[in-house]
């Protein structure tokens, strides 16, 4: 099956086939969270980025092989939902950004900053932290070394926009422009994008946008 990023919830999930990384999206919870369990082909471990709501559809999904890791892209509740379950059901390390951990409920053994490296297997993903949607967001990237970058952007970048600032100007303006330095001054067009919620894009589709974006003020 080709894959499409199209989840609903209640459904299943659908996986994203890589030369050394399998990508598996499930959408969960009332606010329609996405949630990815990231699995090395090499090794077979795992790793799970945010843990968002519906503890038994993600333990499912995960799995008898258990996670390694998961990862929190930043502390607003709906993308933590489960965590502690998940967490206690697997002895799961967990990781976020360095200036959003305090607002999460279950302990960060790894605070993450700019430029950090987490491992899942054999597979390595950089954070960049972007600041504005929340202090300490971070997204992941992972530069396939087969084919174009990966990246999953938590609620910082959305088909259409960067995410919500509530009507701030200065987080606004935090935002855009760490999305666009760290995101698409680094990344081709052809980069896939995994957002928090709702369908993929590709930074090809949003990079036109960007001015327009800056012009509207959100």
């Amino acid at each position: 099956m080709t894959y499409t990023g199209e989840v609903k919830v209640g459904g299943p999930a659908d996986v994203h086939e890589l030369a050394d990384l399998m990508i598996s999206k499930v959408a969960v919870g009332p606010m329609n969270n996405n949630a990815y369990l990231l699995r090395c082909r090499a090794t077979d471990e795992q790793l799970l980025i945010d843990a968002a709501a519906e503890a038994g559809t993600l333990l499912s999904l995960i799995g008898d092989d258990g996670i390694a890791s998961v990862v929190t892209t930043h502390r607003h509740g709906d993308h933590w939902g489960a965590l502690a379950e998940v967490v206690a059901a697997t002895g799961a390390r967990t990781l976020a950004g360095a200036l959003d951990a305090e607002g999460i409920p279950v302990a960060t053994d790894v605070p993450v900053a700019d430029g950090d490296t987490i491992t899942v297997g054999r597979v390595t993903l950089t954070a960049r932290h972007l600041v504005g949607h929340t202090p300490g967001s971070i997204a992941l990237v992972y530069d396939d070394p087969h084919g174009h970058p990966h990246v999953f952007t938590g609620d910082c970048l959305f088909p259409g926009g960067v995410g919500n600032t509530h009507d701030d100007p200065k987080a606004f303006a935090s935002l855009i422009d760490d999305v666009q330095h760290k995101i698409f001054e680094q990344l081709p067009d052809e980069t896939w994008v995994y957002p928090g919620h709702g369908n993929d894009t590709t930074l090809g589709a949003e990079r036109p946008h960007l001015a327009e974006w800056r012009e509207r003020g959100w």
